[in-house]
């Protein structure tokens, strides 16, 4: 792996067309570029930087600032006391309604959850407006962390009309297999992504530093009949997940 870093550095060092004055950049470019060829894999790591310094002249200041800037992106994660190791994202297709649950455990992950809370209200004036319900009617609230493994990896706040779900203790896990139990498991959904900085709140509960990047999604899930089932509000770790959608022309 060291090899191929220094080679891709050099590389870059040789080609007009590419090349970055500043030695730093240069380095961080050639990791970017080794991690998107699949020249260094999701959960391996990378050399230290005393290797890395030797192998290509740099001083460790230097190395550790090209290292710094791509964990500041997500793209590597240190481990105190293990060194610095490619991210291993998760990339979340656009193109098909599926569960929290369902993404982990086709990855071969454990996907758990822990509740904040899981009880039943009446519907607030933002809920109803969202969710076309009428004012004073029961719902369904689950506000949880969501895991793979001991990894916190999301935050959600969801909310179901009772009719749908009359007990929010049907929900072990997953929500839309308890909805499925009873026939009210959504077809489609609409979704609105945007990027934000994770808050004190936010940051403590997904075990990253405050401000750092993350993914805030609202989804709006429907049956058949056009009746909205599910209304949730997200909040994903930037470091790890990517949401990827296929586009097509007419």
């Amino acid at each position: 792996m060291e090899s191929v870093l220094t080679s891709e550095y050099r590389r870059l060092s040789r080609d007009p067309a590419t090349q970055q004055p500043l030695a730093y950049l240069r380095l961080r470019q050639a990791i970017r570029n080794v991690i998107d060829q699949r020249g260094i894999e999701p959960g391996q790591a990378l050399p230290s930087e005393r290797d890395l310094s030797q192998a290509l002249g740099l001083s460790r200041v230097t190395v550790r600032k090209a290292i710094g800037g791509l964990v500041e992106e997500g793209l590597l994660t240190q481990r105190h006391g293990a060194g610095t190791f490619v991210a291993e994202r998760i990339v979340k297709p656009m193109s098909r309604l599926t569960s929290f649950t369902e993404d982990l455990r086709a990855r071969g992950l454990n996907p758990r959850s822990e509740f904040f809370e899981r009880g039943i209200g009446e519907v607030t004036p933002e809920e109803a407006m969202a969710m076309n319900l009428s004012p004073g009617a029961p719902v369904v609230r689950l506000h949880r962390v969501r895991y793979a493994g001991d990894e916190p990896l999301a935050i959600e706040r969801s909310v179901v009309p009772a009719s749908a779900l009359p007990d929010p203790a049907l929900v072990h896990d997953s929500l839309y297999e308890a909805l499925e139990q009873r026939g009210c498991r959504p077809r489609r959904a609409l979704q609105r992504l945007r990027a934000v900085l994770l808050t004190a709140q936010h940051a403590r509960l997904l075990h990253v530093a405050v401000g750092s990047a993350g993914l805030a999604i609202e989804r709006r899930s429907f049956l058949d009949d056009g009746r909205i089932v599910e209304f949730t509000s997200s909040w994903y770790r930037g470091d790890i997940y990517d949401f990827v959608a296929e586009l097509q022309t007419d």
